[in-house]
């Protein structure tokens, strides 16, 4: 139990390392200062540029991914998991996502947990990555809003991992699903506040599918 423990620990700690808010230090800006403030891959496009938001991306996905590994250590400690390696993962993942949104290195103020979620996913639910894009996208262009479709992607985890995963789901991934879909419900609260009010930013570029006039 203790083993586990370190490895949650230590898959806050990674989630913790933002990426934007370190390329942010090389660059000299802090992304949190600029657009809308949030400390993610949008407002670093938005704000920064596309490559810039390319590196925030990839080490956000990288984290998710290293901490759902976090468990294939476990040969290395002396005592047995409590729960399988895929459990393990799930709450090591989602430990990160936590790191990722209320960052200690940075002041608890980090991004919204989208990209570290998908990594974390890619592990541990891999069946699960393409009915999230395929939402994500076809919310994307159908409405250009990038936070409604990252919500939708969200909450299409929790149909996704029951329907499509293994027999019998081991609960523990279907908590965690459960968890990360209402983590990203409250991460974009702002943006759903906004859309309420008919004045969230619409990333019109994505928007392929417009409406004729």
């Amino acid at each position: 139990m203790a083993d586990l423990g370190w490895m949650l620990l230590a898959g806050y700690l990674l989630g913790s390392l933002s990426g934007s808010l370190i390329l942010g230090r090389l660059r000299g800006v802090d992304i949190r200062s600029m657009g809308s403030g949030n400390a993610g891959g949008t407002n670093a496009l938005r704000s920064v540029g596309w490559a810039f938001a390319l590196g925030v991306v990839l080490v956000d996905i990288g984290k998710g991914v290293a901490a759902a590994l976090l468990p294939l250590l476990s040969p290395l400690f002396s005592e047995v998991l409590p729960v399988s390696l895929s459990s393990a993962g799930a709450l090591c993942g989602l430990a990160a996502v936590a790191g990722h949104v209320w960052p200690v290195f940075f002041g608890f103020r980090g991004g919204k947990g989208a990209g570290t979620a998908v990594g974390a996913v890619a592990v541990v639910a891999p069946w699960c990555i393409l009915p999230l894009f395929v939402v994500w996208l076809v919310t994307l262009i159908g409405t250009g809003y990038v936070g409604l479709a990252t919500v939708l992607a969200g909450l299409s985890l929790v149909p996704s991992i029951w329907l499509l995963g293994p027999e019998p789901l081991p609960p523990i991934l279907g908590l965690t699903a459960i968890a990360l879909a209402a983590l990203l419900v409250f991460t974009h609260r702002s943006n759903l506040a906004r859309l309420w009010r008919g004045t969230e930013n619409r990333f019109e570029k994505a928007r392929l599918l417009k409406p004729r006039r």
